[in-house]
């Protein structure tokens, strides 16, 4: 496995990391053994770049990460988020929470459901807008003096906030959805991001699994997965994408290799400053995603999958209405 560096203080991860989220949250036929199998097969094959956050579960997934890591912690660059913060008093459950309390409380469940002393890279999951930036990265900063924390991130941040949050402390690392049916953050965020030398961190890669093909129709979602919610795999936009992946799919026979395969390989293609952490819980599929480390793209095939999958291709927003207003403040 090649190693990626994030940001200009240098956090040095596998080149492909592994999102964690779907292991306990959001997806349905949770199966810790099988999960844990697939954190296992994850080290063996060189990925030590591990994601997860405190509201997946919640708390669940930092859980089941902090059992796997007992001996093991020294092999990992471990990652989680904070900043989505339950609270049963609000009609969604939970509100954005960036406040230097948040900041406190919220690092001291991580480090113990996670069971180490440090985290390598922690997260604000979503810029609350209630809160200044300054004050949440302060807060954040003090946890490096104190040594619980390596390096700072912020999840689906805008240029704006990068530029504040950069001028408190050193970001190595901004997460935002990046793929072939995502590519807003070519807008602006990833130019910020180079311009401030902050790394960037792809997660949903594979387009939450649409990207793969092996969705091929609404009713192949379980009635509890979250994605039947997603305005992308609704209604006509649904059959739309579907053409999408076709074409993404064509051109991978052609190179002798999965959609995922692909998708994930345009990803890493984008530069040395970008790492994409797809998810799965399964060691078929892990197999299956590290196959893309041995895609090579030339510029001729780069510019055909660009063709087959141009900014603004895929059809519908990419989250509901309502929780767009949380992304890329």
């Amino acid at each position: 496995m090649q190693r990626r560096t994030l940001g200009t203080n240098g956090l040095d991860v596998s080149a492909q990391g592994l999102g964690c989220m779907g292991m306990s949250a959001f997806y349905s036929g949770r199966d810790d053994a099988e999960s844990l199998a697939t954190l296992e097969r994850a080290l063996e094959r060189g990925v030590t770049f591990l994601d997860t956050a405190e509201m997946y579960g919640p708390y669940t997934n930092e859980q089941l990460l902090g059992g796997f890591l007992k001996g093991r912690r020294q092999r990992v660059e471990l990652a989680t988020k904070f900043g989505i913060r339950v609270d049963p008093n609000n009609p969604a459950g939970r509100v954005l929470d960036g406040s230097a309390a948040n900041v406190r409380r919220s690092v001291e469940g991580s480090l113990q459901r996670l069971g180490t002393d440090v985290i390598d890279l922690y997260y604000l999951h979503r810029v609350d807008p209630n809160t200044p930036i300054e004050e949440t990265v302060g807060a954040m900063a003090q946890l490096v003096a104190e040594g619980k924390v390596r390096h700072l991130g912020l999840s689906e941040a805008g240029p704006e906030t990068l530029e504040r949050a950069a001028k408190v402390h050193p970001i190595a690392a901004v997460q935002t959805e990046y793929s072939l049916w995502s590519r807003d953050p070519e807008d602006a965020v990833l130019a910020a991001c180079r311009r401030l030398g902050i790394g960037f961190v792809a997660y949903s890669p594979l387009g939450r699994g649409f990207l793969t093909g092996q969705i091929k129709r609404y009713e192949d979602l379980a009635e509890d997965d979250y994605r039947r919610h997603s305005p992308r795999f609704q209604g006509e936009n649904f059959q739309k994408n579907l053409d999408l992946v076709a074409r993404i799919a064509e051109i991978a026979r052609e190179k002798g290799c999965t959609a995922s395969q692909l998708a994930l390989a345009w990803v890493m293609a984008q530069g040395d400053d970008v790492v994409p952490i797809p998810g799965t819980k399964r060691r078929a599929f892990l197999d299956d995603n590290l196959g893309a480390n041995d895609v090579v793209l030339d510029a001729a095939e780069l510019a055909r999958i660009d063709a087959a999958a141009p900014p603004g291709a895929a059809a519908g927003l990419r989250y509901p209405a309502a929780m767009m207003g949380a992304i890329a403040r």
